[in-house]
C-alpha cells in the first residue's frame, strides 16, 4: 500500500510518514535514560515536529488512559531518539481522533508509571488493575503477576 493510500485508509494527517510499523515491522525505538522501547504505528514529520501516530481498532468517545501512556512513551522515544521536541501525539480510533498534548504533566506520569512498573518488576509485586480477561491474556507482565484473570 502506497503512501496515500495508507494516509487515506487511517486518516493520518498531512505531513511527511518517516516511520511506519503498521504494514510491515519496522525497527524499535529505544530509550537509554529510560531503558523502555516501543514502535508506534507511524511517525509524521509534521511542521518540523515529528508527530507519533497510534492507531487502534477499537471505538471510544474519549482516548483511553493506557492508549494515552502508550503514546506518551512514544513522544517520550522519539525525543529521545530524534533529539527533537514533540508537542503532541494523535490517537487514531475507528469513530474518532484525539490529538494529545505531550505536556508537563502527561510527561511527569508517564516517568512515575515507569518508575512504579521498575519498582513492582524489582519487589516482585506486580498487582491486578483491572478485571478484562482480554487485557490479561496479552499483558507484558503476565510472566509476573501472580493475579491473573486467565
Amino acid at each position: 500500500m502506497d503512501a496515500v493510500s495508507k494516509k487515506k485508509k487511517y486518516r493520518i494527517p498531512d505531513g511527511e510518514i518517516t516511520y511506519s510499523d503498521l504494514n510491515i515491522p519496522a525497527k524499535a525505538l529505544f530509550s537509554k535514560r529510560y531503558r523502555i522501547a516501543g514502535k508506534p504505528d507511524y511517525i509524521v514529520k509534521r511542521n518540523h515536529h515529528y508527530i507519533p501516530i497510534e492507531v487502534k481498532s477499537g471505538s471510544y468517545p474519549n482516548p483511553q488512559r493506557n492508549h494515552i501512556l502508550q503514546l506518551a512513551t512514544y513522544c517520550q522515544l522519539i525525543e529521545d531518539n530524534y533529539r527533537d521536541f514533540v508537542p503532541y501525539g494523535i490517537i487514531i480510533y475507528k469513530n474518532s481522533d484525539f490529538k494529545i498534548p505531550f505536556d508537563p504533566k502527561l510527561r511527569f506520569e508517564l516517568e512515575s508509571v515507569i518508575n512504579k512498573i521498575r519498582g513492582s518488576l524489582k519487589n516482585e509485586k506486580i498487582v491486578l488493575n483491572h478485571n478484562d480477561p482480554g487485557r490479561c491474556r496479552f499483558c507484558s507482565m503476565r510472566s509476573y503477576c501472580t493475579e491473573k484473570l486467565v
